[in-house]
């Protein structure tokens, strides 16, 4: 059954991939921010119905944010969200337009890396001096300008059943901007039962995991938008209570225990075994 889902939903996502590029490339440089996210947003939907996918948001945006990514004279919001597969970056866009914070690896992806990359990623140099405190500056203008911006504070993927410890670094900008930072919970299912299907994680390849998930039936995404952390307190909260909060809120949403996040700076000591489409945080 797997080779008759699968080449008929492979062939549609390398049409959608290619039509991405096109008009990343000829159309976007001519669009406003608004309209480039609605685009994105449509167009993040047919990915992941074609690669047979179903998306289920728990909480409900205000219609012109869940169109556009940006509140019209808002300052933005910093969404922090846990990470499992490559397909989340496209999974959160089709519910929400988002900028994402990525590791400068993925732009040198093929195909997807472009395009990610056309649709305003934005990247870190990891191992650079003075690299967070870059992109920290990047997504504070992007705040400020009241787009949505996401990053994957662990750092790393995990297989949906561990929460691992988050890092705090890339939470400045919120509390720089004060604006809203939203924990997001991220949970796949297939047939309404916890799975591992889209997990991007051990030795797993990108071309692997892209053919174990179009080849799949029954597959759904729960993406939970849970109650924004507070950063306009006084005595404001540090960066690392922000994420440590966020980090409770999707744990106890998933049921999974929930463990005091890592303060280490970005790039930290914890060894590498899963795949790292993003950035630590």
């Amino acid at each position: 059954m797997a080779l008759f889902v699968g080449p008929p939903r492979l062939l549609a996502m390398l049409a959608l991939l290619a039509a991405g590029l096109l008009i990343a490339a000829l159309i976007f440089p001519w669009l406003a921010q608004p309209t480039r996210n609605r685009v994105i947003g449509v167009w993040s939907r047919a990915l992941v119905a074609v690669c047979g996918l179903r998306v289920d948001v728990v909480g409900r945006l205000p219609d012109e944010l869940a169109r556009t990514g940006i509140l019209a004279g808002r300052a933005g919001r910093l969404l922090l969200a846990n990470h499992v597969s490559w397909i989340d970056i496209f999974a959160l866009n089709a519910a929400l337009p988002i900028r994402f914070v990525a590791k400068a690896e993925i732009g040198r992806w093929p195909v997807m890396g472009t395009l990610v990359t056309l649709a305003g990623t934005l990247y870190i140099e990891r191992g650079r001096r003075h690299a967070v405190h870059a992109i920290n500056q990047k997504v504070s203008e992007r705040l400020v300008a009241g787009e949505s911006v996401a990053v994957f504070p662990e750092g790393t993927t995990s297989d949906g059943g561990t929460l691992l410890p988050f890092h705090s670094n890339l939470v400045a900008p919120a509390l720089e901007v004060r604006c809203e930072v939203w924990p997001v919970a991220l949970r796949y299912t297939q047939h309404g039962r916890p799975t591992r299907v889209p997990a991007f994680i051990g030795q797993t390849t990108l071309v692997e995991s892209i053919w174990r998930i179009v080849g799949a039936r029954g597959l759904a995404i729960e993406i939970a938008f849970l109650p924004p952390v507070a950063t306009d307190e006084q005595p404001q909260p540090t960066r690392h209570r922000v994420a440590q909060a966020a980090h409770a809120a999707i744990a106890q949403h998933l049921g999974l225990q929930a463990e005091a996040p890592a303060h280490r700076p970005a790039g930290g000591d914890r060894p590498r075994t899963d795949k790292e489409p993003a950035t630590h945080a």
